[in-house]
């Protein structure tokens, strides 16, 4: 801030104060002279900023009233038309909006210009006027009061250059009266020593006042110095802030308010490019087609069914297939499958053929209308006419073979039409005359010998296929009312087997299962049957079948008109509150509903329980189950979709406070511990070789003693937490996963995977000998200690070591079971994901273990023996 100033004594040299304080009056006065010339220059810009500013409103108008007067054309053509969903007409309503919405921000553009600005800025040219004037005020005074130091200083340096020029005369004098003292110092006068004193006494009293006004100069000149410093180094700069105060600040709003007008401005396009870009992305002929099909539904909708109406008194309705017209009918059957292979592969061809005749007609017919565009040359060139004129020459090409292949392409069009039509006339006629044949066959052969010993299940499961209401796409409480099923079948079955077999499954409903297994599930459930009765069945294609039932419902499970007070449920942050918003929304529900709500979100924590082993958290549940539970009107909004997720997220996790319970809502309820039922148990025995396990039986009676392999914590009050190592009593097994039993005095249930149970691992000790045969041919017995069979990851309680061995030819016959728990990994977890889910449950239930015979050295087996026999003393150490 001091830069600009230079030192007086630099410039002027001695101190010639008249001259000195006459280039300071000139210096302030050029200084109010800048001041006023730069409030004017302000004052200028402000000016100029309004108007422009006034006539860029007026082009942003015109451009605004233009862009007004398009789009008003346009719209009202489409509004004397019928409204169309056609995603072509989409992406037209979508560029007359945006044009809307551009005229609209333009005219905002041109208003802020015009109006808003100009009027602000002329309040800062006033606001800049009345500070500069303020501040020309209190420049003045300070100049004022600069001078009047100067002149303070130069009456100072008068009056000591006065009294120091007194001072030097009677100091002179009183030098002239010593010397007369001394010339007459003989006679000794006392005149003369009287005239010594006065002099004396004068000098003093002069030399007194000299000093006085040298003090009083010095003063005067550091108090001007000082107010020079201050009034160039500090003041200056003050009364200029004062008088730019306000005026940068309210240049930048000014700024600031044109920019976020034109920064809106471009939002507003970059989002109608975008909507524009999307529009263009969603165009689908098959949508257009279809949404043209539903607008006119009277002309393009398939007409009744042709009923049979046979002739009166004739009650049969179908296909008689009778020992006189069976040989017939068989030869015709023949003659239908052969006349269908045959089509059916010229059909193939043909649609081979069609596609590439559809690509090549879409490409000559983009070539012929944007080929011209396309072979223009981007900069001009002296070989640009020739250019032209051969894509010309192209172009009139392509437009004589477009008749041509628009030939082909149509013929082939027609033959596969008609074959097609052809191919379903001939499967109606065979598949009749299959059934008719099957029907005929069937009342040839025994009954008895027909039957197939079903689970109960699958028999109680037949007497839905009379029932009128769809399972798959049809309404849920329609067909709970109908069948007299609680719980429909399919979600009863499904959750069964997956409570049985798949909690432990990693990405349970999240991998998506075989589509041709789930099509297949899912027309055994549609005619009544179960297939899951027999347990052999994909655990994913299982989980897939449960989902597509929910989300292929006419009516989603919450009804749609609470769509909007579930939404606003979800937006709850406090969970208490949540849960009981929830209630009372649920609670007005159909209670079939209801029961059906309850069932499924017990299920779904019970399989959230096992999330450190199946990955399937509750939010993961909820993505998967969320938009086929609950669906409103904007569901494809990403937004909506992850508000519906949460808001599944928070049911599944408070499913016992939201949910009424049994005693409030009598039905069924969701069981953690699921079995077989008895009637399956039967039905599966009879089925079965007749070959039971006395000793598993036994078991299930009788106290057996477990030992814990990992540490495990209950995830509900019915379930034991107990750490590696401690000793359980097992009282019977509740189902293949689940055991029975107490721990520590406390009962409760079991896992069977992180335990060992002997009876189950087939723990026997036993004595025996191996017999090897000698090169001579004779027999050596060797006693080997008793050992365990079963191989673990870990050692258990007792023993492990290598059952019977056959030696042969100094090779060892190694004998070892592959059975349950012969899996590698080191967790429940880990372990499980190796075995099928059904030969896991065969193997809990006490089935046959799978053994695999290797052959090995001998001596490999002796070191073998030798290392398990150590791993068994530490163990036991």
């Amino acid at each position: 801030m001091s830069s600009h100033v230079k030192l007086w004594r630099d410039k002027v040299g001695t101190a010639d104060y008249d001259t000195q304080i006459k280039e300071v009056r000139l210096q302030l006065a050029e200084q109010l002279r800048i001041l006023d010339s730069h409030v004017e220059q302000k004052g200028q810009i402000f000016q100029d900023l309004a108007d422009y500013l006034r006539r860029r409103g007026e082009i942003e108008g015109e451009y605004a009233r233009s862009l007004d007067k398009l789009t008003e054309r346009f719209s009202s053509r489409t509004r004397k038309k019928e409204p169309s969903h056609q995603s072509v007409v989409n992406c037209w309503q979508v560029l007359l909006t945006q044009t809307r919405q551009e005229s609209k921000d333009h005219s905002m553009l041109s208003d802020s210009y015009s109006y808003i600005l100009p009027q602000q800025l002329s309040h800062c040219i006033e606001n800049a006027q009345r500070l500069a004037k303020r501040s020309r005020d209190i420049c003045t005074q300070l100049q004022d009061g600069l001078l009047k130091v100067t002149a303070e200083l130069q009456t100072a340096l008068k009056t000591y250059y006065q009294y120091y020029t007194e001072f030097l005369s009677a100091e002179g004098k009183l030098k002239e009266a010593t010397k007369l003292e001394e010339k007459q110092k003989q006679s000794a006068s006392k005149k003369m020593e009287r005239l010594i004193e006065k002099r004396q006494f004068k000098v003093e009293e002069i030399q007194l006042k000299c000093t006085k006004a040298r003090n009083d100069y010095l003063l005067n000149l550091s108090a001007a110095n000082a107010c020079l410093n201050k009034y160039y180094l500090k003041d200056l700069s003050t009364l200029i802030d004062c008088s730019d105060l306000g005026y940068h600040q309210s240049i930048s709003k000014v700024l600031q308010f044109y920019l976020a007008r034109r920064q809106l401005v471009q939002q507003n396009l970059c989002s109608g490019w975008q909507q524009l870009n999307a529009a263009v992305s969603e165009l689908s002929q098959n949508q257009d087609r279809d949404a043209l099909m539903q607008t006119n539904i009277s002309a393009f909708c398939m007409p009744l069914r042709f009923l049979y109406q046979p002739y009166e008194g004739d009650q049969v309705c179908e296909v008689s297939a009778t020992h006189d017209t069976m040989s017939d009918l068989v030869t015709r059957f023949q003659q239908l499958q052969s006349r269908l292979s045959s089509i059916t592969t010229e059909v193939e061809e043909s649609n081979k053929i069609l596609q590439s005749s559809q690509s090549s007609v879409i490409s000559s017919i983009f070539e012929d209308t944007f080929g011209s565009v396309l072979d223009v040359p981007d900069s001009p060139s002296h070989e640009g006419s020739g250019d032209i004129l051969a894509s010309k020459s192209q172009q009139i090409k392509r437009r004589a073979s477009l008749p041509d292949t628009e030939n082909v392409y149509f013929m082939k069009v027609k033959d596969y039409l008609c074959n097609s039509s052809l191919i379903s006339k001939l499967e109606a006629k065979h598949d009749l005359l299959k059934d008719a044949i099957q029907r005929a066959a069937n009342l040839d052969v025994n009954q008895s010998r027909i039957q197939s010993k079903r689970s109960v299940r699958q028999r109680k499961s037949q007497l839905s296929t009379h029932i009128d209401q769809k399972l798959f796409n049809g309404n849920l409480l329609s067909y709970i009312q109908v069948s007299g099923q609680p719980i429909p079948a399919i979600v009863e079955n499904c959750v069964r087997f997956i409570n049985i077999n798949g909690l432990h499954h990693e990405g349970l409903f999240r991998v998506p299962g075989s589509q041709m297994v789930v099509n297949q599930l899912k027309d055994a459930f549609e005619i009544g049957d179960d297939p899951l009765a027999e347990g052999m069945c994909d655990m994913d294609s299982v989980a897939g079948v449960l989902k597509l039932y929910f989300r292929g419902l006419e009516k989603p499970l919450f009804p749609e008109d609470s769509y909007d007070q579930l939404m606003e449920c979800g937006q709850i942050d406090d969970e208490t509150k949540k849960a009981l918003q929830l209630k009372s929304i649920i609670s007005t529900y159909p209670a079939p509903l209801t029961i059906v709500m309850r069932y499924l979100f017990a299920f779904l924590h019970h399989v959230s329980q096992y999330s450190d082993e199946n990955m399937m958290q509750p939010y993961n549940l909820a993505v998967c189950f969320g938009p086929s539970l609950v669906r409103g009107p904007d569901i494809g909004d990403a937004a909506e979709l992850q508000r519906i997720n949460f808001l599944v997220k928070s049911i599944i996790i408070q499913h016992e406070s939201i949910f009424p319970s049994q005693t409030e809502l009598p039905g069924p309820v969701y069981e953690k511990c699921m079995t077989l039922e008895e009637e399956d148990c039967e039905a599966v025995a009879e089925e079965g070789d007749g070959e039971s396990d006395q000793s598993q039986i036994k078991e299930a009676k009788d106290e057996v003693l477990g030992v814990a392999m990992y540490d495990y914590t209950g995830r509900s009050q019915s379930e034991l937490s107990f750490k590696q190592g401690d000793r359980l009593i097992l009282h019977s097994q509740a189902s293949s996963e689940w055991w029975r039993g107490e721990v520590n005095g406390t009962k409760g249930l079991i896992p069977n995977k992180y335990i060992s149970v002997p009876s189950m691992d087939g723990v026997q000790d036993q004595k025996g000998k191996d017999a090897v045969k000698s090169s001579s041919g004779r027999d050596q017995s060797e006693e080997q200690p008793k050992t365990e069979q079963t191989i673990r990851p870990k050692v258990s309680n007792d023993k492990s070591g290598v059952g019977t061995s056959n030696v042969a030819s100094g090779k060892i016959s190694l004998q070892i079971p592959t059975g349950q728990y012969m899996r590698p990994g080191t967790s429940p977890g880990a372990l499980r994901k190796t075995l099928d889910p059904q030969m896991r449950r065969t193997t809990a239930e006490g089935g046959t273990k799978v053994e695999s015979t290797i052959e090995v050295d001998k001596g490999v087996c002796i070191m073998m023996n030798s290392v398990f026999q150590e791993l068994i003393s530490r163990q036991s150490s």
